[in-house]
């Protein structure tokens, strides 16, 4: 494999990694209307996210196709096919249509996400933290951009207007057909040895997956609350649903820019670094967000976007970079760990909304996140 970073091929999937998670953004800012329209309560509205995560429980099975198949077309498809489904959402006549259209979702962000970091680590050489903060900054920017084309699209159209955005999706998977079709990095993983067992291959690295689930584990309630029960929360308190939609964009947006100089900075300063700034100042951000007034909220919602975000293209590097001959499956099973706990914590923090309130609930999460301190230093070292 070249050393050398290929910036074209780099961004090529990095920006297939925004059309995709444009669309994946949708469900957030449509929230407040699909509960009205449908009458759905918090606790509904966690078990859609649930539905959507469902096939990452498939990860490493499409780990180990992907590291046997021609990847590429994985990539190729799942814009397109994520851009049906999501826009989709706004004529949605029940509950179940809506989980369908979500649970299709959930099987293209499946079929996209496994082999695509592992295209990024192929082209990125020897600067893999800047490859994935690339990657990352798509995905980023995707969720930046998105609420606000779904804000605008409802305004102009209505809610059941929203399937006129589905052509965008649609011709990005035939951009990337064009681009991609003539690669030959990602046909598949070369496997030195096809004899060795996956159990055996990841076996030294289950003590690593473990450590990791639990720093997600802990942060996922301020990322939780933050990502999809933010536009319901703010029009909860009287904001509008633009106001909603928007800080869900600035939050995002700092995200990006998180994304983008956390992987860049980790390859200067260490991975374990990285993720330590993150895991202690942003609890302290996002109580301050919950304690004040309406002028800083914004401000505060860029901070939290900034550090918040920050440890997702440092883990990713941080599993890429393992001595493992199975790339894909091991970058699954992360992905695995990763949405697996987010779905379930989704669903608690739609349970204890309806329970106790979600600013209550916001503020249990906020203390729970400082536990991630501590188990940052149980990582061995970059």
């Amino acid at each position: 494999m070249s050393k050398k970073f290929n910036t074209e091929k780099v961004l090529t999937v990095s920006a297939g990694h925004f059309f995709h998670d444009v669309y994946s953004s949708f469900l957030a800012p449509l929230l407040p209307l699909l509960v009205e329209k449908l009458g759905i309560s918090l606790s509904m509205v966690g078990l859609l996210d649930v539905i959507r995560k469902i096939p990452s429980l498939f990860n490493p099975l499409i780990g180990i196709m992907a590291d046997r198949i021609c990847i590429k077309y994985l990539i190729i498809l799942s814009p397109a096919i994520s851009a049906i489904s999501m826009s989709l959402l706004g004529l949605a006549p029940s509950y179940t249509i809506l989980i369908i259209l979500l649970f299709v979702s959930g099987i293209s962000s499946a079929l996209f996400h496994v082999p695509s970091p592992v295209a990024i680590k192929r082209f990125s050489g020897n600067k893999t933290g800047f490859g994935m903060s690339l990657y990352m900054l798509g995905g980023e920017l995707a969720r930046s951009l998105g609420p606000i084309l779904i804000t605008a699209a409802v305004s102009f159209w209505g809610l059941e207007g929203s399937y006129r955005i589905m052509p965008i999706g649609i011709i990005a998977s035939i951009v990337l057909y064009v681009k991609l079709k003539n690669i030959t990095e990602i046909t598949n993983s070369k496997i030195p040895n096809t004899k060795t067992k996956s159990y055996d291959s990841l076996k030294p690295l289950i003590p690593i997956f473990v450590i990791i689930g639990g720093f997600i584990l802990t942060r996922a309630g301020i990322k939780s609350a933050l990502t999809l029960y933010l536009p319901i929360f703010l029009t909860g308190k009287g904001e509008s649903l633009w106001l909603a939609g928007i800080s869900l964009s600035v939050l995002q947006f700092a995200g990006a820019a998180g994304t983008l100089g956390a992987g860049y900075i980790s390859d200067k300063i260490g991975k374990k670094n990285i993720l330590l700034i993150s895991a202690i100042l942003s609890p302290f951000i996002m109580w301050g967000f919950l304690m004040a007034n309406t002028y800083l909220v914004f401000p505060l919602l860029i901070l939290e976007g900034l550090l918040l975000f920050a440890s997702g293209p440092v883990l990713l590097a941080y599993f890429q970079d393992l001595n493992s001959n199975q790339p894909a499956l091991v970058n699954s099973i992360y992905m695995t760990i990763n949405f697996v706990i987010n779905a379930l914590v989704v669903m608690l923090i739609g349970f204890s909304g309806d329970s106790i309130g979600l600013e209550l609930t916001f503020k249990i999460s906020t203390v729970i996140a400082l536990l991630a301190v501590p188990i940052i230093y149980l990582l061995p070292k970059d």
